[in-house]
């Protein structure tokens, strides 16, 4: 039986001792002794979190988080020394995950074991037999965090459901929300399955509040209001801002400095889609990502980098790397994401399609895909389809080699800049991207291996917005007194079936996803009638 959050209480009978235990571990920051503090001693982890949110990500000098070290992939097995106090006994857990393989990429635990969920809570990670009304046997199956996409848009109901289909529990708009806070959190809080949060869009309001052409500077006037809706935005709980200055070609420096200084004020990330992007002209490719991490030293505010393999990075990136890892080696924190395909997609009518695009990007009309169709453009196509601002997927534009560069570097994490619309003129990392990424590049192709992989889905995005959406603190870990966001998946199974063709086929593999302790997805299947997705705002 579904239960929602409203109906949990009666399956109880020692309520009280049951949520004392769920408050208690919910406020504490080290792994308790005797369950899974016996888990980490055995595995030579840390017997405390690896660090909180705050002392990783806060101030303009912090480093970015760190992955944990390479490690074999094949859980620890054998005999488990039973815990020393009986710990669970008479808990009656709302649900219970059972004999799945546990994987808490932040510490690197690693091991099977029972997790027990109350209230929302993460309450119990144990060899013991736990007792539930729900037993859900997860034999086999990788249990982990729910997966946080950083860089998306706004949940509307299509998309969300592929995002849940693809282990997403955390819908982030850091790519910037097309709307004001309030009326943003307004229309989406109650409604979602998913947890949902979002940055100042500056591209977008600059052309919507300001009325300002995206090529052209601001005037004065329009700069002060600007600047001024920036800072009630970060007041009314968007997160972070956003800068496009690639498709809104006539940002100045001035306002770059004056929306960082907000940003700045309040102690929140500035997010870059940087300002050039190109295959053939690599010099203003990677004067964009320069452009970026002056913002971060001008004024001590942490940078993130996105998509990187197709804005600045693009047939660079090692050279892009050596860039940041120079600027972290100055304290500088900076840190940056990518999604696992070999190809871009965005809207015809946008400034990336400018004058001289050909060139650029080494592209011809014939590599240029209708996303949700199977036609190519021509030369006679493209003005029809300019027209209709139509988004095409840019056909081989990113070099495989530069998705392996950027997944071997500590401090990228894994990011869809994408949700599905009705229509599906969308790209299908719109539905496939994090499946994409476990399937493809950790199991097929052994690019990077599952803990390291795990965390740029779970703790780093996590953790790069935290200091701004303490609700992200207890989001992105697997551990007693985590938020019960949970994946569980086949990682044998595991795949992507989004296309460009059809970007809205859903993943594979993906056989239970909880949000808040509520089933969302089970059985591979969505769940009706629920919707416990929370709005993230700062704070």
């Amino acid at each position: 039986m579904v239960r929602t959050s409203s109906d949990r209480d009666g399956f109880f009978p020692n309520r009280s001792m049951a949520r004392r235990l769920a408050t208690d571990l919910s406020r504490r920051e080290v792994l308790i002794a005797g369950g899974y503090g016996a888990f980490g001693l055995l595995l030579g982890t840390r017997g405390s979190r690896a660090g909180t949110s705050k002392s990783q990500v806060s101030g303009p000098t912090a480093q970015a988080p760190q992955t944990p070290p390479p490690v074999t992939d094949s859980p620890i097995t054998g005999p488990i020394q039973p815990p020393s106090i009986d710990r669970f006994n008479g808990v009656v857990f709302d649900i219970v995950l059972e004999g799945g393989r546990v994987i808490d990429p932040e510490t690197g635990f690693d091991r099977v074991a029972n997790v027990g969920i109350i209230g929302g809570k993460v309450v119990a990670v144990t060899p013991e037999q736990l007792t539930s009304p729900t037993v859900l046997p997860v034999q086999s199956k990788v249990v982990a965090p729910g997966f946080v996409d950083i860089l998306s848009y706004e949940p509307n109901p299509f998309g969300v459901d592929l995002k849940l289909l693809d282990g997403v529990t955390t819908n982030l708009a850091m790519h910037g929300v097309s709307n004001y806070g309030p009326d943003f959190f307004a229309a989406y809080e109650g409604t979602t399955k998913l947890h949902f949060g979002g940055a100042f869009h500056h591209h977008f309001m600059r052309g919507f509040a300001t009325k300002a052409r995206p090529d052209l500077s601001l005037s004065p006037t329009q700069l002060d209001r600007l600047e001024t809706l920036a800072r009630q935005a970060l007041e009314d709980g968007l997160a972070g801002i956003s800068f496009s200055p690639e498709y809104s070609p006539g940002t100045t420096t001035e306002e770059l400095y004056r929306l960082a200084a907000v940003a700045a004020e309040k102690r929140h990330v500035c997010f870059f889609h940087t300002r050039h992007s190109a295959i053939n002209d690599l010099q203003p490719a990677m004067n964009g990502i320069v452009e970026a991490i002056d913002v971060g030293r001008r004024f001590g505010v942490p940078i993130h980098i996105e998509h990187v393999t197709s804005t600045g990075g693009t047939g660079q990136m090692p050279q892009v790397i050596d860039l940041i890892e120079g600027a972290r080696s100055e304290g500088l924190d900076v840190s940056a994401c990518l999604y696992p395909y070999d190809f871009w997609g965005t809207f015809l009518a946008s400034a990336r399609f400018s004058a001289g695009w050909q060139q650029r990007f080494g592209l011809s009309y014939e590599d240029l895909q209708i996303a949700g169709t199977s036609q190519r453009l021509t030369e006679d196509t493209y003005d029809e389809a300019q027209r209709g601002n139509k988004l095409v997927a840019a056909l081989g534009s990113i070099p495989e080699d530069d998705i392996l560069h950027a997944l071997g570097v500590p401090w990228t994490m894994i990011a869809s800049d994408a949700i599905a619309n009705p229509g599906l003129n969308n790209h299908p990392r719109c539905a496939g991207t994090f499946a994409r990424t476990l399937g493809r590049y950790v199991r097929d192709v052994e690019a990077i291996d599952l803990r390291s992989a795990l965390a740029k889905l779970t703790i780093l995005p996590a953790q790069r917005v935290a200091t701004m959406i303490p609700a992200m603190q207890q989001k992105g870990w697997l551990r007693e007194g985590a938020d019960a966001d949970i994946v569980v998946f086949d990682p044998l199974k595991i795949n992507d079936r989004a296309s460009v063709e059809n970007p809205a086929l859903p993943s594979e593999g993906i056989e239970l996803v909880l949000v808040d302790g509520v089933r969302v997805v089970d059985q591979a299947k969505l769940v009706d009638h629920v919707t416990p997705g929370a709005a993230l705002r700062s704070g």
